[in-house]
């Protein structure tokens, strides 16, 4: 295993372009099945897990040309199986949207309990519900196994706007025989690329950006070739870190229009980028104060279904927050798990109390101190919140399981390097 080391208090300036979005590369790569035709994908993240989401896809027969780090041409000619390796598969949760590619073209799909992240319960259920609807049949022996002779078009109603299941419900309704309506749908950045890649394949899907999507399905795709949007997870944690680091950085290429909601609640922290063209800017020493509710109430900072705040971007604003004069309550409503993260932070100390497993009260600025016996990185989102709070805080401190890190973050001590952070990678 590898760890950082990493010497904080010093602000960090420069240019950074952010990465691929790491969460749109699973649905594009899995769509490249519905095809026996060519699929160029551009600007992928080097990262792990996309590795392996590449690895699963080969093992089933896909030829895969891999022209650069971040560029691949993919061609599902014939697969060899509809059962994905259990033991790469159990590496990432990602891959669960080979269930619907897989059914939609070879009518079965054969798979093994997913990985990811532990943060608590992730349900599959409504992935099957949707797949059901349009006519597979279910069986669960701690696999899941799904058969469908043919899929027809259905009005569905998810019961929760679950990303991966309405990817899901997107790559089997295309190649569906009729209508299929998805309802409750997520719509977030990752699924609007889902869905203008198979339109450009030839699929016939309206209300992209919406809740309600309506598919007419067609008999067959060709093939495309298609460039990944940047990863707004990754802006955002970049944002986080100029504030807290008090430095001036420059984020190219960073789609704006993406970003609504979390420069929202970022200036309710003090911090205000500005927007220029498809760029954002950071100027040093932001204010960092918290702005009240009405009445000088506490404000709240929660999560929700997209457009509004993303789950996976609390961990990076609660230690925005701890930088922030003020007072505010975080609500991660998704996740059991996913604030458990704050005792580091606390240790380190962040004044934090953590009401429940879902909500978490930060009072701050708070000077944090480095930790050199060494902190874990619990997981992906958890790993960059306390790489952040590293980089503010007093002295050294030792970050260990860093592969958490790597995970969803491409080269992300290169690009911390070239702000002019002082950090080092080195075996455990």
């Amino acid at each position: 295993m590898e760890s950082f080391i990493i010497e904080g208090n010093a602000p960090l300036d420069g240019v950074v372009t952010p990465s691929g979005n790491k969460n749109a590369a699973f649905p594009l790569i899995s769509a490249a099945l519905l095809t026996d035709q060519p699929v160029t994908l551009r600007n992928l993240p080097n990262i792990g897990d996309v590795r392996t989401m590449l690895n699963i896809v080969e093992d089933l027969g896909v030829e895969v040309t891999r022209h650069d780090a971040h560029n691949v041409t993919l061609r599902a000619g014939k697969l060899r199986t509809t059962t994905p390796d259990p033991t790469r598969f159990a590496k990432i949760r990602g891959a669960l949207v080979l269930m619907g590619s897989l059914l939609a073209r070879e009518g079965e799909v054969r798979l093994a309990q997913p990985g990811g992240d532990q943060i608590g319960r992730r349900r599959v259920d409504t992935h099957i519900m949707a797949l059901q609807a349009l006519g597979a049949r279910f069986e669960y022996n701690g696999n899941f196994v799904l058969t469908a002779p043919e899929l027809r078009g259905r009005d569905i109603l998810l019961d929760e706007a679950s990303v991966t299941a309405t990817e899901n419900a997107i790559l089997a309704g295309v190649r569906a025989e009729g209508e299929t309506i998805i309802r409750n749908a997520a719509s977030e950045p990752h699924v609007q690329d889902l869905c203008h890649m198979l339109n450009r394949m030839g699929a016939n899907i309206h209300g992209v950006g919406s809740n309600t999507l309506t598919i007419q399905g067609v008999k067959s795709l060709d093939g495309v070739e298609y460039t990944l949007g940047p990863d707004y997870l990754e802006i955002g944690s970049f944002i986080a870190l100029s504030a807290v680091t008090r430095g001036e950085i420059l984020i190219k290429n960073a789609a704006p229009e993406h970003l609504r909601m979390t420069l929202m609640v970022y200036e309710r922290l003090g911090i205000v980028p500005e927007v220029r063209g498809q760029d954002l800017f950071l100027p040093d020493n932001q204010l960092l104060v918290v702005m009240p509710d009405i009445g000088n109430a506490i404000p709240k900072i929660d999560d929700a279904p997209w457009p509004a705040f993303p789950a996976d971007m609390m961990s990076v604003t609660l230690v925005a927050a701890t930088q922030a004069t003020g007072t505010v309550l975080f609500h991660e409503k998704m996740y059991e798990s996913r604030l458990y993260f704050v005792d580091r932070l606390i240790s380190m100390g962040a004044r934090i109390v953590l009401c429940d497993p879902h909500r978490a009260l930060v009072q701050g600025p708070s000077t944090l101190r480095g930790d050199r016996q060494g902190i874990s990185s619990p997981d992906i989102r958890a790993g960059i919140a306390l790489l952040i709070a590293a980089l503010c805080a007093e002295g050294q401190t030792v970050i260990h399981n860093i592969g958490q890190i790597d995970r969803g973050y491409e080269n992300i001590e290169g690009k911390l390097l070239e702000l002019g952070a002082k950090i080092k990678r080195v075996s455990d």
